[in-house]
């Protein structure tokens, strides 16, 4: 059996044509799926309208996300890097006094979503503050109480535990209507 010798400067011709090669790949394209009316679809197949709309979402990133737990039996806040979270509507509220309660509300300008909840938070008389998302103060102070979504209103006792969250008006309503009942 005869063994192939070949020569260095064959190596070397062959090792230049694949470094040549290689800066000449092309990748091919990527698929992106995204959530449009309800349903994943590729984003190439949406209309122009929904793809401008995209092109417009702002993404969240979180190095290190935070989720908060409630729970039931002592109605006080944990976090955890656990993926457990309560919903917003079994979520009980500490006490009948409203003054104690405030609240965070994150918002984006462009949202929807946001101007029902906005006239909703403004017919209550609990003390809040509005937080922008769309600025980068507002972002940071998003991914540090784990927010995921705007609209999210955060309701805290008057130690600043967290007592409940909500993202739209029917959610709200389940949360403050019994505050409400109380007083």
């Amino acid at each position: 059996m005869a063994t192939k010798t070949r020569t260095l400067e064959a190596i070397e011709a062959e090792i230049a044509e694949t470094k040549a090669a290689l800066k000449d790949v092309h990748g091919t394209q990527t698929e992106v799926y995204a959530r449009i009316v309800g349903y994943y679809r590729a984003v190439r197949n949406w209309n122009k309208g929904k793809r401008d709309e995209f092109d417009h979402r702002k993404m969240f990133v979180y190095d290190d996300p935070v989720n908060y737990t409630v729970s039931e039996e002592t109605n006080t806040c944990a976090c955890s890097s656990v993926e457990q979270t309560a919903p917003a509507n079994t979520i009980a509220m500490p006490s009948a006094n409203e003054n104690a309660l405030h609240y965070e509300f994150f918002m984006r300008r462009t949202c929807p979503n946001c101007p029902p909840v906005k006239n909703y938070m403004a017919s209550v008389t609990i003390d809040g503050v509005q937080i922008d998302v769309d600025t980068e103060e507002g972002l940071k102070e998003a991914a540090a109480k784990g927010v995921f979504a705007a609209p999210t209103v955060i309701f805290y006792d008057a130690k600043n535990n967290e007592v409940g969250r909500a993202h739209n008006v029917e959610e709200l309503s389940s949360i403050l209507e019994p505050v409400a009942e109380a007083v």
